[in-house]
């Protein structure tokens, strides 16, 4: 889909030497294609099914700050960059 937009806006600018309109028309058509979200990346998968049981809840918890404190622990200066875009 995007490479018949790409298709119609390069046509449209190429007519459009001659006549302007169709310069606002290859705009209009890339300004339509943009908004309608078509550009941006799909969303992320989510991260799974949800744990049966309490239990398994805790263990995937407690897995997952292990993994950051090591994490933390092994990058200190990507840490503090992370956090200081995440406060400003």
């Amino acid at each position: 889909m995007s490479v018949l937009i790409v298709a119609a806006t390069l046509t449209l600018a190429v007519l459009g030497i001659g006549n302007h309109l169709y310069w606002l028309a290859a705009v209009a058509l890339l300004c339509l294609y943009l908004r309608s979200g078509r550009g941006s990346p799909p969303p992320p998968p989510a991260a799974g099914p949800p744990p049966e049981t309490y239990r398994a809840y805790r263990d995937r918890r407690d897995r997952q700050a292990k993994w950051e404190r090591r994490y933390r622990r092994e990058r200190p200066h990507e840490v503090r960059r992370q956090q200081r875009e995440k406060s400003g």
